[in-house]
């Protein structure tokens, strides 16, 4: 069963919107995708 997903919003820094857009088009995925995937190495990173 895929895990569920929840919506959420936030305000960020247009800098960093800009940014984010270009990695994910380079890594194509959805601004989205790119930011999950992003959280989701950030917290496996901390928890070690």
């Amino acid at each position: 069963m895929k895990p569920l997903k929840e919506k959420v919003s936030i305000t960020l820094d247009s800098d960093v919107v800009i940014k984010i857009r270009e990695l994910a088009d380079e890594d194509d995925r959805s601004f989205s995708q790119y930011i999950n995937k992003v959280l989701k190495d950030y917290l496996n990173q901390k928890s070690k």
